[in-house]
């Protein structure tokens, strides 16, 4: 199960003594529309409470026409972001209810604004219980109907929005798998799912990826007893054009090797895989809402494991690019497999831009906290575009610098280049390694270490995981404007 929600949608308030949501905008204003002895009656029990419409307040009415559930929104409700908060709010209010029943009237809002509210509702009702044995932790079921003489399952913008949560709900089920039960063969047989969808799946497995010469990914896995594979999922929905390119790091566990983590915390490991979920679960939204864009998704999946046969400190490999890479700490691994992943990608599609996304280091959170993903670019157009498309949809992300003082920390004695660089600066040398793998395309990384996992739930965003990039992509990919200035700074 991923969501708590059951939602349905009705011309006419049902029978049945359902609780109502009714919004209140700053002032005390009633925004739906009631019977007038109904409204003047929750009009008056909502004075008498001083309950003035402020944003972040709820308050639930016991009156004898039913019960009502009023929550604040502040100046007004806007499209986007705005109003997905409150759709969170309304959900929270609901599932606190002892019944867990309700319905929404028409509240006199654009049908653009509902949808953005119903996106909310979705999103906050995520629930991970796939593990749960007891029937009592299991979370009873949230039942909303909307009521609209507009509003549907089929109507554009919610099924939109519904496309676009089953992308998220891909992502973050992925990221919530315990990793004996998603390892990187299980993980590729999972976007399988996506070739009913349209989208062309195709999966690498290691004796191919040894063909082309991919020893920076291959030598990642060598320690693990499951074998890595490379997935492309390849969505045709535009007309003749190159396509947008994904690629996601997807380490299903890493336990840092030979260069062994440290125990405590070591189980969060488990979404080290973050970036391939993140990818993943665009093109399913991709493919759900039809978009007419050409996008591919390339991931990488490897398991980072010590064993007799594990990569070593001090092993030198060669990449599918065919530069050499010192191995200085095995740790350092999701940037092994992206260069592979990176180079791969450029050379078979040769994509109008390329973005990838990985939980690649602990050093962006040092610099950036839980706020931000951090972006790395070689293009000014990509990174004002992935800007905005994070403001919009609520997945920030903000750009640090590369530049050829932090590529000089990568040199090394007996190879083209070592896989860390000095203990300053660590998620920037990262993403200049990264960097030395693409060559004259428009490309951006995202490091997600701090957003792919939430430690605490927001109004839309459930603790745990969070699906991070699926809708900034997917923004990203709707909005796309074709940029040419890369910037060369190696």
């Amino acid at each position: 199960m991923a969501s708590k929600l059951d939602l349905s949608f009705s011309s006419t308030i049902p029978d049945g003594g359902q609780t109502v949501i009714c919004l209140v905008a700053e002032g005390g204003t009633l925004l739906p529309t009631l019977d007038k002895a109904v409204a003047a009656a929750v009009i008056s029990a909502m004075s008498a409470a001083q309950f003035t419409g402020e944003v972040n307040k709820s308050l639930t009415l016991f009156l004898e026409a039913g019960v009502f559930v009023l929550v604040g929104t502040g100046a007004g409700v806007e499209a986007g972001s705005a109003a997905e908060e409150i759709g969170g709010r309304v959900f929270s209010a609901v599932d606190g209810l002892e019944t867990k029943r309700a319905c929404l009237p028409d509240q006199g809002l654009s049908d653009e604004v509902m949808a953005d509210m119903l996106m909310g509702m979705m999103s906050a009702a995520y629930h991970f219980e796939n593990y749960f044995t007891e029937t009592a932790k299991r979370e009873k079921t949230v039942q909303v109907t909307i009521v609209s003489a507009t509003l549907d399952e089929v109507h554009p913008a919610v099924s939109d929005r519904m496309g676009l949560m089953k992308g998220v709900e891909m992502a973050r089920n992925l990221v919530f798998e315990p990793p004996n039960t998603l390892f990187p063969v299980e993980f590729a047989s999972r976007c399988m799912v996506l070739e009913a969808l349209g989208v062309e799946v195709s999966v690498l497995d290691e004796e191919a990826m040894a063909e082309l010469g991919m020893g920076a990914l291959l030598g990642v896995g060598q320690g693990s007893r499951r074998e890595s594979r490379l997935v492309i999922m390849n969505w045709r929905g535009g007309a003749d054009e190159n396509p947008l390119a994904l690629v996601g790091k997807g380490v299903t566990f890493d336990t840092g090797g030979i260069s062994l983590k440290p125990a405590k915390g070591m189980e969060d490991m488990k979404f080290d895989m973050g970036g391939a979920a993140a990818v993943t679960g665009t093109m399913m939204a991709i493919a759900s809402r039809k978009v007419a864009r050409n996008v591919v998704g390339v991931i990488g999946l490897v398991e980072n494991m010590p064993d007799g046969n594990a990569q070593r400190p001090g092993d030198v490999v060669t990449s599918m690019a065919g530069k050499t890479i010192e191995v200085i700490n095995t740790d350092a691994e999701g940037r092994l497999v992206l260069a592979d992943a990176l180079h791969y990608t450029q050379t078979r599609f040769k994509p109008q831009a390329m973005v990838d996304l990985a939980t690649l280091t602990g050093a962006i959170i040092v610099a950036l906290g839980k706020e931000y993903g951090g972006m790395f670019s070689n293009s000014d157009g990509l990174s004002d575009q992935l800007s905005m498309a994070g403001e919009a949809t609520l997945e920030p992300v903000w750009r640090m610098p590369l530049g050829k003082a932090y590529h000089q920390q990568l040199k090394s004695h007996i190879a083209d280049m070592k896989n860390i660089g000095g203990p300053a600066g660590g998620s920037i040398t990262a993403a200049c390694f990264l960097e030395r793998f693409v060559t004259n395309t428009p490309w951006a990384h995202l490091d997600i270490a701090g957003k792919a996992w939430a430690d605490k739930a927001t109004k839309t965003v459930p603790k745990g995981g969070t699906g991070f990039g699926v809708r900034l992509l997917s923004r990203l990919v709707d909005d796309w404007q074709p940029v040419d200035t890369v910037t060369d700074d190696s």
